[in-house]
């Protein structure tokens, strides 16, 4: 710490690197606790935005006003009574005004333009024929999409649209949230009220107009496609998510992005997937969704993958042309390792008829101390089924050895144990990332397999325990072999050969059944890109205005509300919760981080503001500590998993026995009944 401090007194070109090292830390982290309630909004408390420098705090309301507030001196500046006639959902200082000019947006389809030292509304937009739930702002660029300087042009076809989702997806096609990348403002990352996110490139669109049909309203007729260059956009979807929409339909689920955002360097884009977890994605380089190919090139000295199959979808590696980094594939950022970041893992063998089975080539070297600590711990935990337990020490010693296949076979086999949304593709990620490092890594081969089944990829799983059993004869006749073939024989069969291509495609999924999916949404979605990482914990089920955002002028950390009143912040390194904190009396929706010091602004259903910075450390209790991170993980687990009504009767102040059953770390254990044994690595 001194020797920085010296650097930056001695060399001021280092002062940036050393105030957005020191911005947010671990330290500082673990002291965060509430400092200030600002008290002045009469309803529900819907959007926060502070400005460049950080010395200014507005919030916007049910109560229809915005109010402008000096967070250092606890106080406000300015009731802005807006105008509007609906909730504000957004609102936003505008670039390159000296913070004197406030933008809003609201359910009643309009967009109000406000000058704060004047106290007028100088100009209403009124394009929009729906909500308007998100304003997006980029630095120095204050008129990208409406220019304040021209008249507004919302006459019948007037060419004021850039992007139309009716055209491709139907009328049902709502966008939910926008953000500009700071670093790149030609890249616009929009969420819908579908799992895709879509970021477009606006130096390839231009405006156009909307046909009016006879009822008046302003929206292109039934299979006409709004006409957009075929590389404009790029999409991203976790890639277990179209292949088991039938789930979420179960479930009663919409799956629909309620957040999106940029990293300060513009190369990350951070999802909070309401109905799911977060996701981390990499704008820069594109991860392909991970299956099983045997026309991978399999071939390695050293048992990584060199070649990699261009089918676009399967394959062990998951970039184009099998690229990787020191033998690892490159992960969100070039400091952190891809192991994080896979979130993968798979499930047990449970061979009960073999002896045990010889470690992987790679982990024949012995790990470091530490690490063979933390595993020894996460595998004893493993062994009580507390799995969360297990994954988070597995996530810390994956970050010390990136290269120890066992690890990840460990961590995979932890994932399919738990079973939370979205763990069966992490562990088949893991699998994948253990065979990268050791092709004779017989469990991940196994699992991977497993995985494949369960996630419906019946063809791939039926090649994948193929090549198992032709490359581990002796386990060919296990009865966990025997159990999985008959297993994917029997889905195979089931499954005809018209819901096959149907599902395999997902290109059919969240579209209006009476609306025809464009051939260009198609081409899209086939071709759309896989997270880098996953963050679970919080619950996004009740509201679609939930964010998730970077803490630390570097990203160091991620912070999102959840249904249960609380917030979460991870680590983003390892993805491990670091602290959960309680923020309302029923839910957080905004959290917005200061842009220079460790200070946070979260609101949501209360009628207040709360600010959040480092406390003395006087050894007194924070009372607005959640002292059992895991379990709180866990019942938001049940909550988003809960029957509609029992999330009513929940939101109500009932508690349920769905997430109060005393079933424990593990929850749902599916067909743990059945496998009597399970096999780590120790």
């Amino acid at each position: 710490m001194l020797r920085k401090k010296f650097r930056r007194e001695i060399k001021d070109s280092t002062r940036l690197s050393f105030e957005r090292e020191l911005h947010v830390t671990k330290t500082l982290v673990n002291r965060l606790g509430l400092d200030h309630e600002l008290d002045g909004h009469s309803g529900c408390v819907n959007c926060l935005e502070w400005n460049e420098t950080g010395s200014l705090l507005a919030s916007g309301s049910d109560d229809v006003q915005a109010i402008v507030w000096d967070p250092f001196r606890k106080k406000h500046l300015a009731k802005v009574q807006t105008g509007h006639q609906g909730n504000i959902f957004t609102v936003k200082f505008l670039p390159s005004s000296n913070d004197n000019i406030l933008v809003t947006g609201a359910a009643d389809s309009k967009i109000r333009v406000h000058d704060i030292e004047a106290n007028e509304t100088t100009h209403v937009l009124t394009c929009h024929t729906s909500r308007v739930k998100r304003i997006a702002t980029a630095p120095k660029q204050p008129f990208i999409q409406y220019d304040l300087r021209c008249p507004e042009l919302c006459k019948p076809n007037s060419k004021n649209v850039l992007v139309n989702l009716d055209s491709h997806i139907g009328i049902q096609s709502e966008f939910k949230c926008i953000a500009i990348n700071p670093a790149q403002p030609e890249l616009m990352a929009i969420g819908a009220n579908d799992p895709y996110v879509r970021v477009y490139d606006r130096r390839m669109l231009t405006c156009q107009s909307l046909k009016t049909s006879e009822d008046g309203h302003q929206r292109f007729s039934q299979g006409d496609e709004f006409p957009l260059p075929r590389g404009c956009v790029e999409y991203y979807v976790p890639g277990h998510i179209p292949q088991k929409k039938d789930d979420y339909r179960k479930k009663l689920r919409a799956l629909a992005a309620t957040y999106v955002t940029f990293s300060p360097d513009g190369r990350e884009l951070l999802v909070n997937l309401g109905g799911e977890q977060i996701y981390l994605f990499d704008v820069n380089r594109k991860r392909q969704i991970e299956k099983f190919d045997l026309n991978m090139v399999l071939t390695s000295s050293n048992g990584i993958v060199k070649g990699a199959s261009h089918s676009g979808v399967n394959g062990f590696s998951p970039y184009p042309n099998g690229s990787t980094t020191n033998g690892v594939t490159n992960g969100v950022s070039r400091h952190l390792h891809e192991t994080v970041h896979a979130q993968a893992a798979a499930g047990d063998a449970c061979m009960e008829e073999k002896p045990a089975m010889k470690k992987s080539k790679s982990d024949k070297k012995p790990l470091p101390q530490i690490v063979e600590s933390l595993k020894k711990k996460a595998n004893a935990y493993f062994e009580k089924e507390q799995y969360t337990k297990a994954i988070i020490l597995y996530n810390q010693a994956i970050m010390r050895a990136p290269q120890a296949s066992m690890l990840y076979g460990n961590r995979a086999a932890a994932y399919m144990k738990r079973k939370w949304d979205g763990d069966i593709y992490a562990a088949l990620r893991d699998c994948h990332m253990a065979l990268r490092l050791d092709l004779n890594h017989l469990k991940a081969h196994f699992r991977l397999a497993k995985c494949l089944n369960e996630l419906s990829w019946c063809t791939e799983a039926f090649e994948c325990l193929k090549h198992f059993k032709s490359k581990f004869p002796d386990y060919a006749t296990s009865r966990a072999c025997e159990q999985l073939d008959k297993d994917i024989r029997a889905a195979m069969f089931a499954r005809t050969e018209s819901e096959e291509k149907k599902t395999t495609s997902g290109t059919e999924l969240w579209s209006n059944k009476t609306h025809q999916t464009s051939e260009l949404e198609k081409i899209w979605r086939a071709e759309a890109n896989d997270y880098e990482a996953r963050f679970c914990g919080h619950c996004n089920t009740t509201t679609d205005i939930k964010e998730a955002n970077f803490f630390g002028s570097n990203g160091q950390y991620i912070v999102a509300g959840s249904d249960d009143g609380s917030f979460f912040i991870w680590e983003k390194s390892t993805a491990n919760i670091v602290r959960v904190l309680r923020g309302d009396e029923s839910i957080v929706n905004c959290l917005q981080p200061h842009p220079s010091f460790c200070l946070l602004a979260t609101s949501g259903i209360d009628h207040v503001v709360r600010l959040w910075s480092p406390q003395p450390e006087d050894g007194s209790k924070n009372d607005r500590e959640v002292d059992n991170s895991d379990d709180a993980a866990l019942a938001n687990q049940k909550r988003m998993n809960a029957d509609p009504l029992e999330v009513m009767l929940m939101n109500m102040g009932y508690r349920l026995s769905s997430v109060d059953d005393g079933e424990g770390e593990g929850g749902p254990r599916g067909d743990a009944q059945v496998e009597s044994l399970i096999y780590i690595d120790f």
